[in-house]
């Protein structure tokens, strides 16, 4: 199972708002050779960790494709390029971000540039509430935690709401 988590929240002139932004970046994926399977709702949630920038739109979505993780990873960050991302502060304000959660059950300690699972899975409600609702018994493969055994863990404080 392959598992990509989407944000947004900075509004775009050629994609619109944060959410028409992330439904522009899931059909670019199908142009890329990755197959959307399931896709979460969408959330909105408070920046973690908090600050003044505006709120996220997010979602998490399983995805087919023949693609390598390391080439998989590539195009994610070749969308985010498209979208008009550049990287230069951590936790910043973005048009888009795309992250390579897991890749069926590999693991990979950063060493080669590719870290599986992404290292926040379990720290992040606007990640773990949408994984819950596509793939409920999903198990983290180092910790075997489902999503709702991470979710118990999580630190209070946390807001997010579900969208429609």
């Amino acid at each position: 199972m392959i598992l990509v988590a989407l944000g947004s929240n900075l509004k775009s002139l050629d994609f619109g708002d944060p959410q028409q932004a992330l439904e522009a970046a899931l059909r670019a994926f199908a142009g890329r050779g990755v197959a959307v399977v399931h896709k979460s709702s969408w959330y909105r949630s408070a920046p973690v960790p908090p600050s003044s920038q505006p709120w996220f739109t997010n979602g998490v979505v399983s995805v087919e494709t023949k693609h390598d993780p390391f080439h998989l990873l590539g195009l994610l960050h070749e969308i985010e390029r498209d979208f008009g991302r550049v990287r230069t502060v951590r936790n910043e304000s973005r048009i888009i971000d795309l992250d390579l959660l897991a890749y069926d059950e590999l693991l990979a300690d950063g060493s080669s540039g590719l870290v599986l699972p992404h290292p926040r899975i379990a720290e992040r409600a606007f990640v773990l509430h949408p994984l819950r609702e596509i793939v409920p018994a999903w198990q983290h493969p180092v910790t075997g935690e489902t999503p709702d055994q991470m979710l118990e863990r999580l630190p209070e404080g946390q807001q997010l709401q579900r969208i429609g």
